[in-house]
């Protein structure tokens, strides 16, 4: 099965916290502070891996985590950082985030790496918190939890060559005859609902890359059947191979068929109107009415237009198009299309990072957000100067004057995290 889309959920690794340590050696009693800074979290990296076609493994797993970082100790140690994870996906793959669908990532350069989830930033120790006039501070800070994020993974296939045409032309059966791809060929309407990939092997070092593209239908680019969901994997093809009907077996018109799946490629994409176009002619070792068949000629050839007359069923005249679609394919630049790409903000920073939201929960203040959780876990409420140290932090980032202006009042109700406090003047 040809997976092309997967929903995941990424997860960085924590940071660890700061050790709490004080140096006791022989003959020193009472040694200054010596806590280590926690280690770094793992990030979550995908990274291009050649000779991959599909994203089925993430369809089975959906959730993928990096390793936490560990806690600081004494003596100054600090902690490990925790492993990156990597995952691997194939190039051409788009990565957006889920909430927004923005596009995060263009996965279409072989040698690119992108970071989806920065791993939090380590907890200092407390050797970072003496002063002349603190000398034995009893206090930490935690680490930073890493980034989370819900995550689109759409491939868009990096054919060189793509077949279109209405359902059951004959599109499968060509890349079956040219290629050592094995797709589903029956007799009826959209057996392909899924794209199939093939290399075409002309000998001599001549090869290309062939793709299938499911049947298009009208209103395919105003998102009807699976449209949008075929039409996708066209824009990267630098050479089309529009396959026609002209048997009349079904009672269709070859170029108002010709006609219209045109119009569906340039209503969703302009860019697929220039786009470089070779006609095969299928079944015509089966045609019902010859005069029809040759009006499609005759219109074709006013229009400057060169047909392959082709019988995909019995091989014939596909060997000749396979040669002049490689001739065509020669003539042009390597494409690759980059998709804009969204801004990702560099790692958390508490200088420039506000760090926390506060909303209203029945009579309590909910403080939310990785910076003010971190710095609420680290309290230690037994220690009189790691209290003033909580203090005038929610002092100096501004958290006070926003209660405030919120309303609150003497001894309403404060949560932060698993931390709960009445709210003192």
């Amino acid at each position: 099965m040809f997976a092309d889309k997967a929903k995941i959920l990424v997860k960085a690794g924590k940071g660890g916290n700061g050790s709490i340590s004080f140096r006791r050696e022989k003959y020193i009693a009472a040694g200054g502070p010596d806590g280590g800074d926690g280690g770094k979290g793992g990030s979550v990296i995908f990274r291009v891996e050649p000779g991959m076609t599909t994203l089925n493994d993430y369809k089975y797993k959906r959730k993928y985590s990096a390793q936490n970082g560990a806690d600081g100790s004494g003596n100054h140690r600090k902690g490990g950082a925790g492993d990156n994870i990597i995952l691997k996906v194939p190039q051409g793959t788009i990565i957006r985030d889920a909430a927004s669908n923005r596009i995060l990532a263009d996965m279409s350069d072989p040698d690119r790496e992108f970071v989806a989830a920065r791993g939090g930033s380590g907890g200092w120790g407390n050797s970072h918190f003496a002063t002349s006039t603190r000398q034995t501070p009893n206090f930490a800070k935690n680490g930073l939890p890493g980034d989370e994020r819900e995550l689109i993974l759409e491939l868009k296939l990096l054919a060189d060559v793509g077949l279109v045409g209405f359902p059951n032309v004959g599109k499968s059966t060509i890349l079956s005859m040219t290629t050592k791809a094995d797709p589903k060929i029956a007799n009826y309407h959209f057996t392909t609902l899924e794209p199939n990939l093939g290399v075409v092997d002309l000998g001599e070092g001549r090869s290309f890359v062939l793709a299938d593209i499911p049947g298009i239908i009208e209103g395919a680019s105003e998102g009807a059947g699976l449209g949008h969901e075929f039409l996708r994997h066209i824009e990267r093809t630098r050479v089309i191979i529009h396959v026609v009907d002209v048997s009349g077996i079904e009672g269709r018109n070859p170029i108002e068929d010709f006609d219209t799946i045109n119009n569906e490629l340039a209503q969703y994409d302009m860019a697929l109107e220039e786009r470089r176009q070779i006609v095969a002619a299928n079944k015509i070792d089966i045609i019902q009415n010859e005069e029809e068949y040759k009006a499609f000629l005759d219109e074709m050839e006013k229009r400057g237009i060169e047909v392959f007359p082709i019988s995909a069923a019995v091989n014939k005249g596909i060997r000749e198009l396979m040669n002049k679609t490689y001739e065509e394919l020669s003539k042009l630049e390597p494409m690759i299309i980059f998709e804009p790409e969204a801004y990702i903000e560099e790692d958390f920073s508490d200088a420039d990072e506000k760090g926390y939201t506060i909303r209203r929960e029945n009579k309590s203040y909910v403080i939310e957000g990785p910076w003010i959780e971190a710095v609420g876990g680290s309290v230690n409420f037994s220690d009189r100067e790691s209290l003033q140290y909580f203090q005038r932090m929610l002092l100096k980032r501004g958290v006070i004057e926003d209660l405030i202006e919120m309303g609150i009042k003497e001894n309403d109700n404060v949560i932060i995290g698993d931390l709960e406090f009445d709210f003192v003047f």
